[in-house]
């Protein structure tokens, strides 16, 4: 059996290059995966510390997350598929430049 340790320092490491990919790139389409990646590496460390402690509210607190996670990717990819329609571009550069 894993230890729940190794879980939760995958997640940590999962979490931390997330962070480092959102605010390194500067693609629209990249930092929405990044968003996603901390996502999933917060849904880790629930399952671990659920399995860890044999309660199951890490396991409904997961749920939860995966569905705010796919409103999160229809909402999102909408919106960047709009902008990408209007600048030709997904820099979040040229967004800043979308005032009026």
């Amino acid at each position: 059996m894993i230890p729940p340790s190794y879980f939760i320092v995958l997640s940590l490491i999962l979490f931390v290059l997330g962070i480092v990919v959102f605010f390194v790139k500067r693609d629209l389409i990249t930092m929405f995966m990044a968003v996603e990646v901390m996502l999933n590496a917060a849904n880790l460390t629930f399952i671990a510390l659920a399995k860890a402690s044999a309660n199951l509210s890490g396991q409904v607190i997961v749920f939860f997350v995966i569905t705010v996670a796919a409103a999160e990717a229809a909402v999102g990819l909408a919106i960047i598929m709009l902008v990408f329609r209007q600048r030709n571009s997904v820099l979040v550069e040229e967004m800043r430049s979308m005032k009026g």
